[in-house]
């Protein structure tokens, strides 16, 4: 199930909030847990049937390890080696769903052979379950306050039974957070559910929730899905692009991702607030920084934080010298780019930014010392331009994107681009700017009106407050409501043609 779908925004979403909320105000708790957890699954079995056997199965087993092998007065080598095997079957499930066909064509490209791997449909969110269950059994294996971080081998202790198997399973298939992220930690989420306080309905949290709700359906639908038609054509049409046309549709993709990914964030923590849960946040505003360091502080946060956590700290940090800090920092980017996709791309995009991050990191010093207009515009070019090896299918389409991009020619416009890019609100006002000025073609006014949307895109995404901001000063009043409500109805009514998140591929 998708959160800009008619079934979700018209009954899941109400249909939750309300049931929940009347089982708790009877003071049957665990009741609301289960039904909860009963929704969630739901929302997972909606599209995604087949493979909710693998959620159950992989959380049933994590479990157990967690909260039960981990209990056992076993000697630390043979706890070392259980974690070790445990973590490594969390990833060789994800390896078989996710990257198998993959593998084969290394192999292949090796090897010169033939050997031919059907495509798997990957369980849906089965990156983001997985990294939240392998935290989750290092910190059962850690032993201290969940997620402890400062700990010694010689110190460890035989934890004991912290959660239940309800808390542990509604934390894992948890619907707001299941499909796209974020990677959440058990200690951050379980106790929400069973803390007594959250327990009534807040109707602040509420008319909060939806306004945040509302507000990433809108940049999902209205802008994200619109930037979605340029950056489409763009690298379907690669043939076609000149100079300003490669630039637009690099400008539009890096839009269309920033918007989805942030209109989800928005919904899934407004959904949360509407039953009195915080998410951790994972989006701040990244196309505001000055730095790649300062835009991997803000862009997918959960994500960087987990690398930081349990890869980057155990292979030792920036303890062990200036070499070993920053080849663990290029692992943990590279490692990011292979986790985002099954693709080159993916892997040569994270080396990028793992290189990028050195030097950010190294040259910190120097850049400084620039304007911030100087650094946010060497930041933001840097992050857009390496979004190519995001959306290209391959290497060399991306090589040629950019090829195009610097190639210097100009055409005049394509027809084509203008009839596939052009918004369905944008053909009411390309008929009114070509009925009151017929000297203009239709090709110019509609790509006229392509071009607005994509300004104030690049506007908001650095000017507009972010949902966290907007959060801290939200009180209800007659303007919010307004603005809710055409946002609310002007998305719905846009749901015609629904898309998926762009996270949910990853």
């Amino acid at each position: 199930m998708l959160f800009n779908s008619y079934i979700f925004v018209l009954l899941f979403l109400p249909l939750t909030v309300i049931i929940y909320h009347l089982i708790n105000k009877t003071g049957h708790h665990t009741l609301g847990k289960v039904f909860l957890l009963m929704m969630s699954l739901w929302f997972y079995c909606y599209t995604d049937f087949q493979n909710v056997f693998v959620l159950l199965g992989s959380i049933a087993v994590n479990y157990v390890i967690a909260e039960y092998v981990f209990c056992i007065n076993m000697k630390l080598p043979l706890k070392k080696l259980v974690l070790g095997l445990s973590v490594a079957a969390n990833l060789a499930l994800l390896i078989w769903f996710k990257y198998t066909g993959f593998l084969a064509d290394i192999i292949n490209s090796l090897s010169g052979s033939s050997f031919k791997v059907e495509n798997l449909i990957f369980p849906l969110g089965i990156s983001f379950f997985t990294f939240s269950q392998i935290s989750y059994l290092v910190d059962s294996y850690r032993a201290g306050k969940p997620g402890e971080t400062s700990f010694t081998p010689d110190k460890i202790k035989d934890p004991v039974t912290r959660y239940s198997f309800l808390d542990y399973a509604l934390f894992v298939s948890f619907f707001p957070k299941v499909s796209v992220g974020p990677i959440a930690f058990a200690r951050e989420i379980i106790p929400q559910f069973n803390d007594k306080l959250k327990k009534t309905a807040d109707y602040g949290n509420i008319s909060k929730g939806l306004m945040m709700f509302s507000f990433g359906l809108a940049k999902k639908v209205l802008i994200a899905d619109n930037m979605a038609l340029i950056a489409d054509f763009g690298y379907e049409h690669i043939d076609l692009l000149d100079t300003p046309l490669a630039l637009i549709v690099i400008l539009a993709y890096s839009m269309q991702l920033y918007f989805d990914f942030s209109g989800f964030c928005d919904m899934a923590s407004g959904i949360c607030l509407m039953i009195n849960i915080d998410l951790p946040v994972n989006f701040n505003s990244p196309y505001r920084a000055l730095s790649i360091n300062d835009f991997w502080k803000r862009w997918h946060i959960t994500l960087t934080r987990f690398f930081r956590e349990y890869v980057y700290f155990p292979l030792g940090g920036s303890r062990k010298g200036t070499f070993r800090t920053y080849l663990n920092i290029f692992i943990i980017f590279f490692l990011s780019g292979i986790w985002h996709g099954a693709n080159y791309t993916f892997v040569l995009w994270g080396a990028i930014h793992g290189l990028g991050m050195c030097l950010s990191k190294a040259l910190s010093g120097i850049t400084e010392k620039l304007p911030k207009a100087v650094r946010f515009i060497l930041t933001y070019t840097f992050v857009s331009l390496t979004w190519v090896f995001f959306r290209a299918d391959s290497v060399e389409s991306a090589i040629e994107v950019f090829r195009r991009l610097f190639s210097f020619e100009f055409k005049p416009i394509v027809p084509a681009f203008v009839v596939s890019a052009l918004p369905v609100e944008g053909e009411l006002f390309q008929w009114i700017l070509a009925k009151h000025n017929p000297a203009n073609p239709t090709t110019v006014t509609g790509f006229i009106i392509i071009l607005l949307p994509l300004l104030f895109a690049l506007t908001a995404s650095v000017k507009m407050k972010n949902a966290g901001e907007r959060a801290q000063t939200f009180k209800p009043s007659r303007k919010y409501l307004t603005v809710t409500v055409i946002l609310l109805v002007w998305s719905v009514l846009s749901l015609s043609e629904v898309t998926t998140f762009l996270y949910t591929n990853f």
